[in-house]
């Protein structure tokens, strides 16, 4: 039996303004800070050892990540990013706000660019990445992405790169985002692209898997904290 500990990060000021974000790189709140310090002690109550961490390349996953190590004192392992963990690419949507595109192209619209699981956002023009950063070849860049996009970008590092040191029995926690963790959630549990518009991943709520030696679920527990 292996453990597996998948965590949204803390709330960030894109959150706080309740604007889509995507690839954008934006800091965590300092609510959000206090988040992950909450998730990090709650964490740190499951006794779990970990050897490597995962996260993306957005700030306000590795900021929450540190956080995280740094409460459960295991700041020493590896923290592992990689763009495959980057939150989905909303395409033209992102810097707007949510209640403004409610109100543009209507809830349905809304709800399919958000929770379906093949429905693409409006798509950028061209690709588009600060230039202060130079973090990714421009070919990798998105324009916009379904959840359907990002499931199959993450599917590679979860076969490559967490999988086989869970099937060692090596414990492992990823660090990401509310989409990307969606979308690992769906393969993890074997969930219909039907059903998956149902999951909600909450900022800085630790979830929990117990795996088989076949990376099965046993059991799933999500550590709720107070927001």
């Amino acid at each position: 039996m292996v453990k597996l500990v998948l965590l949204r990060h803390g709330e960030s000021t894109a959150n706080e303004a309740n604007i889509y974000t995507g690839w954008s790189d934006v800091p965590l709140t300092i609510k959000g800070c206090e988040q992950a310090k909450v998730a990090g002690k709650k964490l740190k109550e499951e006794n779990i050892t970990f050897t490597k961490a995962h996260t993306s390349l957005l700030e306000r996953a590795i900021k929450t990540g540190m956080i995280v190590l740094d409460e459960i004192n295991q700041s020493w392992i590896p923290l592992e990013k990689t763009w495959r963990l980057n939150e989905r690419h909303y395409g033209a949507l992102r810097g707007l706000n949510k209640e403004f595109t409610k109100r543009k192209y209507g809830n349905h619209q809304v709800a399919l660019w958000r929770r379906s699981f093949d429905t693409v956002p409006p798509m950028l023009d061209e690709r588009i990445e600060e230039p202060k950063y130079k973090k990714y070849p421009s070919t990798i860049i998105p324009r916009a992405e379904s959840l359907k996009d990002a499931y199959n970008r993450i599917l590679p590092y979860w076969v490559d790169e967490i999988a086989p040191e869970l099937l060692h029995g090596n414990n492992q926690i990823v660090i990401a985002h509310g989409s990307t963790l969606r979308a690992m959630i769906k393969y993890i549990e074997n969930i219909s692209d039907e059903r998956i518009d149902g999951v909600e991943v909450a900022n800085a709520e630790p979830i929990i898997y117990e795996l088989d030696n076949k990376l099965r679920v046993i059991s799933k527990k999500i550590i709720k904290i107070k927001n």
